[in-house]
């Protein structure tokens, strides 16, 4: 009883500690190694994309101390 007890208490724990990422689509055109933007074939700049999770910022009650 006191495995099923803690088993319990461990899940309702872990699912409070993390907080879901939400998935953010980030695209960027495309550099050449001459440093220009690369045109496709109708003329317009080709892109690349990649999803990134972006957290939720939590602020707390203490300010973060700076280093000296």
């Amino acid at each position: 009883m006191k495995k099923i007890l803690f088993l319990l208490a461990l899940t309702a724990f872990t699912s409070v500690a993390f907080a879901e990422a939400e998935v953010k689509t980030v695209c960027h055109d495309k550099v050449g190694k001459d440093g220009k933007t690369v045109m496709g074939k109708d003329g317009t700049a080709v892109q690349e994309c990649k999803k990134i999770k972006v957290h939720k910022k939590l602020e707390g009650d203490t300010p973060v101390p700076t280093k000296k």
